[in-house]
């Protein structure tokens, strides 16, 4: 695994790349996320699709909804880039849409769309 920092708009992005899938199950969500947090401080973090396993794109499996909420319960927003075309599921789609129209999850085509959809400066959550 590789982290790059990028930083635009004084945000600091991590982008992740790796040869093998990173994000497999919940709990390995979770070791990416306090991997990035600890090593970089950063709690944006752009991902390639190719190192997400590709239940999380079946939205019957519950893996994206369970990944997703681990990582608003830890306040990292995340952009997961690449080709989208392949999917045809309608309810994915529309996940996709409204994730993208949020402020914490993104599906962009490209890495640089979703370094800039991470460093768009968004309010964040009181409680």
């Amino acid at each position: 695994m590789k982290i790059e920092i990028i930083n635009t708009n004084n945000i600091e992005v991590a982008v992740v790349s790796s040869d093998e899938l990173l994000i497999t199950d919940v709990q390995s969500a979770l070791d990416l996320v306090m991997t990035v947090k600890y090593e970089t401080g950063c709690t944006n973090i752009a991902i390639s699709k190719s190192a997400i396993i590709n239940d999380f794109f079946v939205l019957s499996t519950c893996l994206a909804g369970e990944i997703l909420q681990r990582f608003i319960n830890y306040d990292v927003r995340l952009a997961i880039y690449g080709d989208f075309t392949k999917y045809t599921s309608k309810p994915l789609k529309d996940f996709m849409y409204e994730s993208n129209n949020g402020k914490d999850f993104y599906f962009q085509p490209t890495v640089t769309l979703a370094v800039n959809k991470l460093s768009e400066p968004v309010p964040r959550r009181t409680f």
